[in-house]
């Protein structure tokens, strides 16, 4: 018996060994992969064209909301009128959603405003890098819905947070099993024409470019593309450099502002708290570097994240979006 155990121990000890071995050889690769993706930028095929109603126009920033940002008691056919005659093209539900679906497609279609996103609404929730198989599964049913449901609206695209790293998830571990996950939405994604487009936040993973660069490319899919936030990234680095090694893996915009002086004086999450326009990020660099990538010419899309409003709030937001897109 204590000869068996010991044989038992020496195996869990060679395991842990060669876990660890794996993990370094894992951050190994990551490092020598670099050069190969900013290489590869200049050259991803995009693979994916716009649905029916939203072709980019040559040149043409198209500005969006969130929908979650028109506030006040209106039915959803109001708020998309009000959207539309502010001068905005588009809005982004989140689905699975609660909407009545067939008021929501007569709001379009009556307004002409575009739904040219839907953002994935469970995958805070139910996060693809869990250590639980079954929170990864229900995370995997949420995207699978949210594609069906962009097919449906006429959407190119579904906006998804990849998972977290944490003191219990580690970065390896966050980076193995989201894209196992994602491989099991690629089919559907490919079958319906939508592009599963993953959003830098705040949640400790893809840090760098060349990782995130990395990270959509070994997924092996043009579905597979980027939802770039611009302001997400001015806490610790520049929009422009991402924006040139993404490339043409960027499906979509999402534009916000951040303050460092706010985050030096008052705290990280405050330097989001200023409007657009009024921080650090440096439009003009991000535009110029935009149309070096093409971007405005393959899609456009550009949707505030910002806190919403009513009409007057929603007026200064096109005004302002009208500016950046002019810099």
């Amino acid at each position: 018996m204590c000869e068996a155990n010991g044989d038992r121990d020496a195996e869990e000890q060679h395991m842990m060994k060669q876990s660890t071995m794996d993990r370094r050889e894992f951050v190994k690769n990551v490092g020598a992969a670099a050069v190969a993706v900013s290489m590869a930028s200049t050259t991803f095929a995009a693979g994916s064209k716009s649905s029916k109603g939203l072709e980019g126009k040559k040149g043409r920033m198209k500005k969006a909301v969130k929908l979650k940002m028109v506030e006040g008691d209106m039915t959803l056919r109001d708020k998309f009128k009000l959207l539309k005659d502010l001068g905005f093209d588009g809005v982004e539900p989140y689905a699975p959603n609660d909407w009545d679906q067939d008021e929501l497609l007569r709001a379009r279609d009556e307004t002409g405003l575009a739904i040219p996103n839907v953002v994935d609404s469970l995958h805070g929730t139910y996060l693809l890098s869990d250590p639980d198989p079954a929170i990864r599964k229900r995370g995997v049913d949420g995207l699978l819905a949210a594609l069906r449901i962009a097919k449906t609206y006429g959407s190119t695209s579904v906006l998804l947070v990849v998972g977290r790293v944490s003191k219990e998830v580690s970065y390896a571990d966050c980076y193995t099993r989201s894209q196992a996950e994602i491989r099991k939405a690629i089919p559907l994604a490919e079958e319906l024409g939508i592009d599963i487009a993953i959003e830098n936040v705040w949640n400790n993973f893809l840090l760098s470019p060349l990782e995130a660069a990395r990270y959509v490319d070994e997924l092996g899919s043009s579905r597979i593309r980027f939802f770039f936030d611009v302001g997400n990234i001015v806490c610790y680095g520049w929009p422009e450099h991402w924006i040139r090694i993404l490339g043409k893996r960027i499906a979509k915009l999402d534009i916000k502002e951040y303050s460092r002086t706010k985050r030096d004086t008052q705290g990280m999450r405050k330097g989001f708290e200023v409007e657009l326009l009024e921080g650090d990020c440096d439009w003009p660099e991000v535009m110029k570097a935009l149309r070096e990538i093409g971007y405005p010419e393959y899609s456009g899309w550009a949707t505030a994240e910002v806190p919403g409003g009513g009409r007057e709030r929603l007026k200064d937001l096109a005004e302002r979006m009208d500016r950046i897109f002019a810099s």
